[in-house]
């Protein structure tokens, strides 16, 4: 990997995937954290969403859902997903392939309470993924909801994070003449070495 240098330098791909984040940040004018994430069915039913990333570990990424949403049931039945970054402000993408675990704990319980009071609400009054009659059928759940629960909700116990343990990460930038840059990391499972390769475009 002689040639693994500027952007796509270093040992570590969760410290790299951190500093593209961090320049995309200044770039990409909305949601530079925005992930295609991908799941699929019992079927085997591929399926894909935008979501929020809203962490990047030491050796995961972490989002938040509804867990009573379809994409939590399919990450909870095939206990697997991937995802991919993209900004085209950059012209880079990131692709991650991985295992999945909740987080239901602290972390989730601190990341809910520093939403916005109505998105906290608002999370209780959706059940998301499934048929509504109307939006004022939903407005109407809002209000009930923060009658109930007033300026302080606690975090639902169907709504809370996932995690994705990749075995597989791959880091692109575009290329003059779309001879882009590629280079995958891999590892056998979530305990053992990286292996990088350089792909061709």
């Amino acid at each position: 990997m002689s040639d693994r240098s500027g952007i796509f330098a270093g040992e570590d791909p969760f410290v790299l995937a951190r500093t593209w984040l961090a320049e995309a940040e200044d770039k990409e004018l909305n949601d530079p954290n925005a992930i295609a994430l991908s799941t699929v069915d019992a079927d085997g039913l591929p399926n894909a969403r935008m979501v929020l990333l809203k962490d990047i570990e030491d050796d995961a990424f972490v989002f938040y859902t509804n867990y009573e949403s379809a994409k939590a049931g399919e990450l909870d039945q095939a206990g697997k997903a991937a995802f991919v970054m993209h900004w085209k402000s950059l012209r880079r993408q990131i692709r991650v392939r991985g295992l999945i675990e909740r987080e239901e704990g602290q972390q989730a319980d601190d990341y809910y309470a520093s939403r916005s009071i109505k998105s906290r609400l608002g999370a209780w009054a959706s059940a998301q993924s499934r048929p509504l009659d109307s939006r004022a059928a939903l407005m109407a759940e809002v209000a009930k909801v923060t009658a109930r629960h007033g300026t302080n909700p606690p975090r639902p116990p169907f709504w809370g994070g996932y995690r994705i343990r990749p075995v597989e990460i791959e880091f692109w930038a575009d290329g003059a003449f779309r001879l882009h840059d590629r280079f995958r990391w891999v590892r056998k499972d979530i305990s053992a070495p990286w292996d990088v390769t350089r792909l061709n475009p």
